[in-house]
């Protein structure tokens, strides 16, 4: 293997000017960075992280805390990281998130310092104030996605207008008789989303002046199966179902679609729905559904974290950064029947 000594005799430079280059440390030339990086290239050497820690104090190493790795949004999110740092040159280490307080408490007091990671991101986890602090104590950029945690930075789409978005857009067709099949309240997602996504469908309906009795169904899990459950149970009986349905997520929106098929619904002539996210499988249903593009958000905090690592201070300000989110019209919705709103 080469050595440092022999990528720097290559590039024609001092060897502590080629430790700064390969470190990514400051007070290098463009130039001399470049002919360190090729000198590297063509001897085949790797830099030690453990050596490149001792000489700046960083690992190079992003700490990354969920709640969950095989669910669809974080996935996305966790994918949109892996690929921002790489391309930045970090390494993750990722912290799934336990529900026991005992083991969750020890992540942040312990795991946390025990990786000595250079930045944190947090994904769909609502920090309570201890936890806040330990983080700051670290003294490391972090980042908090899914919703605002006082005292870090944040992004998140604000649920309450995307489900308020779908279901402006389900009355702007006609449809008076919908209703919204969500998560199930008594089982939150961090930040309340389940809950926040039923009041902007509620709120859409007051602001079109829609009385709603009976509009909400829980779905048992907020995935595929729930979303079919759900509607067959709602649709089950002719003269009860609605004509729209606002689902909580795409997930829920896909086995909503296919309990109508499999109880002779045509859908949209018979059953509009929209759904939440615009899941790589939307399209291939046709769905009508908000987009918010969780993979992109994982790579602006990556790119945030990793700025903030390059500045001086190394710090974020603890704002909020709204997520845009935009209605993508499929061929899942349409206006309704005229007999189906007698």
């Amino acid at each position: 293997m080469s050595s440092l000594a022999e990528v720097a005799r290559r590039a024609g430079v001092s060897k502590a000017t080629a430790s700064r280059a390969l470190s990514g440390a400051a007070h290098v030339s463009p130039a001399a960075k470049e002919r360190v990086a090729a000198a590297a290239a063509d001897l085949g050497y790797v830099v030690s992280s453990t050596a490149a820690s001792l000489v700046t104090g960083r690992t190079k190493n992003v700490g990354v805390i969920t709640p969950f790795i095989n669910r669809w949004f974080f996935a996305e999110v966790l994918e949109g990281i892996e690929g921002a740092l790489i391309q930045a040159g970090y390494d993750l280490t990722l912290f799934r998130l336990p529900p026991e307080p005992e083991q969750r408490s020890r992540l942040f007091r312990y795991f946390l310092v025990r990786k000595r990671v250079d930045a944190i991101v947090c994904v769909g986890v609502e920090l309570a104030p201890g936890e806040v602090e330990l983080i700051q104590a670290l003294r490391r950029p972090a980042v908090g996605i899914g919703g605002a945690i006082p005292g870090i930075m944040t992004m998140c789409i604000d649920d309450e207008q995307a489900a308020r978005l779908a279901t402006r857009h389900l009355i702007s067709l006609g449809h008076t008789r919908i209703v919204h099949i969500g998560g199930d309240l008594d089982a939150q997602l961090d930040f309340k989303v389940h809950s926040r996504r039923l009041a902007g469908f509620r709120g859409a309906m007051d602001e079109a002046g829609l009385e709603h009795p009976d509009d909400f169904r829980p779905a048992r899990t907020f995935s595929v199966p729930g979303g079919y459950e759900a509607a067959m149970s709602l649709l089950a009986d002719p003269r009860s179902r609605p004509t729209a349905i606002v689902a909580g997520c795409d997930e829920i929106a896909i086995g909503a679609i296919t309990a109508a098929r499999q109880l002779g619904i045509v859908v949209p002539s018979g059953l509009s729905i929209v759904g939440i996210d615009d899941h790589p499988y939307s399209e291939m249903f046709g769905l009508t559904t908000v987009r918010q593009r969780p993979g992109e958000q994982g790579e602006l905090a990556v790119d945030l974290v990793v700025r903030a690592m390059t500045e001086v201070d190394g710090g974020l300000p603890s704002t909020s950064i709204d997520i845009p989110i935009t209605l993508v019209v499929r061929t899942s919705t349409t206006a309704p029947v005229p007999s189906l709103l007698r």
